[in-house]
């Protein structure tokens, strides 16, 4: 009578040809790495841009009282945006900028802004202090 054996059932994994390739895998790219170039990119400079002549831009002012001024005289909204179009359509180069005090809301800016790109003005900006 022939024996049979039991084969016992494996529940291991062999880790080690896994590490192995891992390292090697590890080392190539630790060699390549520094080889690789990667790429110059030639940015514009800034200072070349503003030696060009520019046109002053429109200036719409946000008060603390909600109240908008444009170039310095008060106005509604509605008549706001009749004067900035009959402004852009002598000059459609021109930007608008949006000056408003620092305690005023931020949602207060940015209905302005809306309310501008919402009537085709497509140049609008915030207007800014310099840092001192």
């Amino acid at each position: 009578m022939a024996r049979t054996r039991k084969r016992r059932v494996m529940n291991q994994i062999n880790v080690v040809p896994y590490i192995d390739v891992t390292l090697v895998l590890l080392v190539i790219f630790m060699v390549t790495a520094p080889m690789t170039n990667p790429g110059v990119v030639d940015l514009p400079k800034v200072g070349q841009a503003l030696k060009q002549p520019q046109v002053p831009p429109l200036v719409l002012t946000v008060k603390l009282n909600h109240k908008i001024e444009f170039e310095n005289k008060p106005m509604p909204r509605d008549e706001l945006l009749l004067a900035v179009r009959q402004a852009l359509t002598k000059s459609p180069e021109r930007s608008v900028v949006i000056a408003a005090d620092k305690n005023v809301k931020y949602d207060d800016v940015i209905g302005v802004m809306d309310l501008l790109k919402q009537n085709k003005v497509d140049k609008v900006g915030l207007l800014l202090a310099p840092a001192k």
